[in-house]
């Protein structure tokens, strides 16, 4: 699955360089996410000194998307640095924008931009055809967003590009949509929101769903992922309801850090359903459908899953059939398969043991102010030869 599809907005008129942040845009004091949990720890990138333009030139950055409104200051320090380039709306439909990479119409730029999610990926998929028309000059892909499963990373990396997502802004508003979620499932939220619309289903919902509630306080909660948002998530539940967090990851974190977030480790994603009340996703995608009929089996009987991850990560045929059977007794689901359409069995259960909402759990303002202050800041740090703050390709990232 792609990130929701990227509906063009308006953008300001047609410039040969990209525009001034508002003038009247106010940088909240909070930025991007201020976790002491377990930031990303720099990591160096093979570049072994500061990028250096011809004498009275400066790098060029390609902009792709809205311009830059809610950090001016940082926005001015990059532009000193950089001639910044942003391309107009119509330039970044798919057709335009590789005729204009064949023709190098931006030149040997040293950077792509994109500091919104709404904006920016007019043009689709970094695929293959996209990334092998890039010039040799680029060293650095900064993006808004956690999910990058629209971007070949590796391929980028290859290349000798890094990449860097804004997973790390998006962290506090991404857990605190799931620590609503977590709630809305042991407290059947869908069915009481959806039964206020007449007397009779009113009255009947306030007798029957006692019985299908309950408490949070000392329930166990599976996490699969403990990145920055299921760090996140294990600290909010432990401290606001002293629940019992366990987590599945492809890499035991530090003894330390269990410690501090009061987490157990499960060996296996089967261990941890077969000991999980709720079993959160928050784990990148890349893994397959790790939720399907086998996997589901595991769940102990009328247990609950989130998904603030990837809709791809679930087999939601399974899922359907798992809530119809009562294996599961509610789910909550901000992301699905095939975006922006939503599974017709798993909407039939909105009302009652199913809250579906709109790939929304990173969307605050907040996140992106954080998106656009991460990106710059990532672009600065490669290009003066220094480290990214949140690269995700280093693993297939080729010197150059």
């Amino acid at each position: 699955m792609a990130e929701p599809t990227n509906t063009p907005m308006p953008t300001a008129p047609p410039t040969p360089r990209s525009t001034s942040p508002a003038l009247t845009a106010t940088r909240h004091a909070s930025t991007a996410s201020t976790s002491t949990l377990s930031p990303p720890k720099p990591i160096g990138i093979p570049t072994s000194a500061p990028l250096s333009a011809l004498p009275g030139s400066k790098p060029v950055v390609l902009h792709i998307g809205d311009p830059v409104k809610y950090n001016p200051d940082t926005y001015a320090e990059f532009t000193i640095q950089f001639d910044v380039v942003r391309p107009s709306a119509e330039e970044r439909q798919r057709p335009e924008f590789v005729k204009a990479l064949r023709e190098k119409r931006w030149g040997d730029f040293v950077a792509i931009f994109r500091p919104f999610w709404g904006t920016g990926g007019e043009m689709g998929l970094w695929d293959a055809e996209l990334i092998s028309l890039l010039p040799d000059s680029v060293r650095v892909f900064a993006s808004a967003g956690t999910g990058f499963d629209w971007a070949d990373t590796k391929l980028l990396g290859e290349r000798g590009i890094v990449y860097c997502n804004g997973g790390l802004a998006a962290a506090e508003a991404v857990s605190d949509f799931a620590v609503a979620m977590i709630i809305s499932t042991f407290r059947v939220l869908p069915y009481c929101i959806a039964s206020t619309g007449a007397p009779p289903s009113f009255q009947a919902c306030h007798e029957r769903a006692t019985a299908r509630s309950h408490n949070l306080r000392g329930r166990s909660l599976g996490l699969v992922g403990l990145g920055n948002i299921g760090q996140q998530i294990a600290l909010k539940a432990g401290a606001a309801f002293a629940m019992d967090v366990l987590y599945y990851d492809v890499e035991r974190k530090s003894a330390g850090l269990e410690d501090r977030l009061h987490v157990r480790f499960a060996t296996s994603l089967e261990s941890l359903a077969r000991q999980s009340d709720c079993v959160v996703l928050c784990t990148p995608a890349g893994a397959g459908r790790l939720i399907n009929a086998d996997s589901l089996a595991w769940f102990k009987p009328g247990a609950r899953l989130v998904n603030i991850a990837r809709g791809t990560l679930v087999d939601e045929e399974a899922l359907a059939d798992a809530l119809e059977s009562g294996r599961l007794s509610s789910v909550a689901l901000d992301v699905h398969a095939d975006e922006p359409n939503v599974h017709p069995r798993l909407l039939a259960l909105a009302g009652d043991r199913a809250m579906l909402t709109c790939h929304n759990a990173g969307g605050t303002v907040e996140t992106h102010i954080g998106f656009e202050e991460l990106a710059m800041r990532n672009i600065m740090a490669v290009l003066a030869g220094g480290q990214a703050v949140t690269p995700v390709n280093t693993r297939w990232l080729r010197s150059k």
